[in-house]
């Protein structure tokens, strides 16, 4: 296996903590987590 180059492992680690933390999100928006979340819009309704 060659070496790779310092900015090359810089852009999959930052590649890799970016694409973590979108899975996150988008498991917390659409996932058993969401059911916790609360609409402000149907909070406050005149």
């Amino acid at each position: 296996m060659e070496n790779l180059d310092s900015a090359t492992v810089l852009i999959v680690s930052v590649a890799a903590i970016v694409g973590a933390f979108t899975l996150y999100a988008v498991y917390t928006a659409f996932g058993p987590p969401s059911k916790q979340l609360s609409d402000p819009f149907e909070d406050h309704e005149d």
